[in-house]
């Protein structure tokens, strides 16, 4: 079950205990509305941080609202199970057949704010995503698409490069960690 999922992760860094208590805290608070959207101050969201083999390439999408590269991810939509939820968005959102997870366990938590926007003709009110990152991995020879409605570009970006490339300063601290961790799974250094 994801609050056991994430109740079991430990922590590596003293921002990830803290989000890991408060995602737990929502949790209990909300437990039947925790992972639909019909809770409007947080719920629960997963992401797909995809690696190339060689740890050299990360595949991105550039999204819509925010127009920035950015990792793949959604909503859990009732779905329990957040690693699906990851591979499914990273799928859909990418058009890459063929992602696989580096590994089935959880490789970060983050609380991330969603500011106020306009979606589909419909205002979404500023709230959290209680957000269980996933490190997957694709093939760079995967036919990519974009996911009209939702990005205007899918491409594999230099991961040396991410902070100078997805212009959104807030997610560097997330993504070097993400990078680091996928390399080690992947067996490089760095």
């Amino acid at each position: 079950m994801y609050a056991d999922d994430i109740a079991a992760y430990v922590p590596q860094s003293e921002a990830e205990a803290a989000d890991q208590e408060q995602m737990l805290a929502y949790i209990r608070q909300f437990p039947d509305t925790i992972l639909t959207r019909e809770n409007k101050w947080a719920h629960l969201t997963a992401s797909g941080f995809i690696l190339s083999a060689d740890g050299e390439w990360v595949l991105m999408a550039h999204h819509n609202i925010y127009r920035v590269w950015a990792w793949t991810g959604g909503h859990a939509d009732g779905d329990p199970d957040l690693l699906s939820v990851a591979l499914r968005e990273a799928r859909e959102e990418t058009g890459a057949a063929r992602i696989r997870p580096l590994s089935s366990s959880i490789a970060s938590l983050e609380i991330l704010p969603v500011w106020g926007h306009v979606k589909r003709g419909v205002y979404v009110p500023t709230h959290l995503h209680l957000n269980v990152s996933y490190l997957l991995t694709a093939g760079r020879d995967s036919a990519l698409t974009v996911r009209e409605g939702e990005n205007t570009g899918v491409a594999w970006l230099p991961a040396d490069r991410l902070p100078e490339l997805t212009n959104e300063w807030q997610m560097d601290p997330v993504y070097a960690k993400l990078l680091k961790r996928g390399r080690a799974l992947l067996g490089l250094s760095g």
